[in-house]
């Protein structure tokens, strides 16, 4: 690794470190710069993963249970990687790892409960082994009504917060690996966010509260934490990068139609199957061509420019790191 970055001083230092070197701006402005893949809209992960022997290397992946998760561990473990699976529960956690062929090792991260994402990250550190990937991929969305854990949002916290201590508190770990990737899920849906980008001084969202402006506010959150690990780690063996999946159908949109999707139901157009709509996160986790790549937003497994100003905003991703480390402070380790 080209630096070695101390992680306690590392974290405590997130909100002052200066933005002179690797804005989100700069990176996404070299976008030529990045090979461009064979695959798109239709690929699957399996497709991605086509010739790929992953031996050797582990990859923890949350919301392993359903959906995008789940057909992401099913083509990692398929390829020789050692899958650490998490779900909101044991049960499913080890019914989903069960299931699928190859090695993995269930565990459970609630990601509304703090003290169960630390455990999470325990278990995970007690392995004693390099991390070369961490999926950050459990999410939910929209919410009908307002739900809050400890004043914050729900959505802040499932999709952000839970993340957020989870990969700082295993960043030694990713340090460790030959090439660190981290993948955050991030969506179009950064779109929603409101005008401010973040609302800093509205997370409980008790003014004004609106689904898919909070979830966006969410997804516009994940991919600005992934900018700003990029931006931390240039120059190191680590890279962050985020992940448009597409519109895919999965039970994520259940506050949508307000019941679970039947499989057997045919897709609306412009819907990705789970299969298809795991694939970008699988080329951004595991593909050799993307070796050194960091700081950059997938969709249809290819870098793309995001739209509007707060996507590029890297004031606005180091107050969010500032913000979420003091949130979170307690639990960080």
């Amino acid at each position: 690794m080209a630096k070695n970055i101390n992680r306690r001083g590392f974290i405590q230092s997130g909100s002052t470190l200066t933005l002179a070197s690797l804005l989100p701006a700069e990176l996404l402005a070299s976008i030529e710069d990045i090979p461009v893949s064979p695959f798109g809209f239709a690929t699957t992960a399996d497709e991605v993963a086509e010739g790929i022997d992953l031996t050797g290397q582990t990859v923890l992946i949350t919301g392993c249970n359903s959906g995008l998760g789940y057909e992401s561990m099913k083509t990692i473990a398929a390829h020789g990687a050692h899958v650490i699976g998490t779900a909101r529960m044991m049960e499913k956690a080890v019914n989903a790892c069960d299931s699928v062929g190859g090695k993995t090792t269930p565990l459970v991260c609630e990601l509304t409960d703090f003290d169960s994402v630390v455990a999470c990250a325990d278990s995970v550190q007690a392995m004693d082994g390099p991390l070369d990937v961490v999926m950050c991929n459990a999410g939910i969305m929209a919410l009908p009504e307002l739900e809050q854990v400890n004043g914050i949002e729900k959505q802040f916290v499932v999709n952000h917060l839970g993340h957020f201590i989870l990969t700082t508190r295993l960043l030694p770990q990713v340090e460790a690996a030959p090439e660190g990737r981290i993948v955050m899920v991030s969506s179009i849906g950064y779109k929603n966010a409101p005008k401010a980008g973040i609302e800093f001084d509205n997370l409980s969202w008790d003014r004004g509260y609106k689904p898919f402006t909070a979830y966006g506010q969410t997804k516009l959150a994940n991919a600005l934490f992934a900018f700003e690990l990029a931006r931390m780690y240039a120059g190191t063996s680590v890279s962050a990068n985020a992940i448009h999946p597409g519109l895919v159908a999965t039970n994520l949109g259940r506050y949508i139609t307000g019941k679970p999707r039947d499989p057997n139901e045919p897709l609306r157009k412009g819907f990705k199957t789970a299969d298809q709509g795991a694939s970008t996160q699988v080329y951004v986790a595991i593909h050799p061509s993307l070796k050194g790549v960091s700081g950059y937003y997938f969709e249809d497994c290819n870098p793309v420019v995001p739209t509007g100003t707060h996507m590029s905003d890297a004031t606005l991703a180091a107050q969010l790191w500032a913000v979420s480390q003091a949130l979170t402070a307690p639990h960080l380790g």
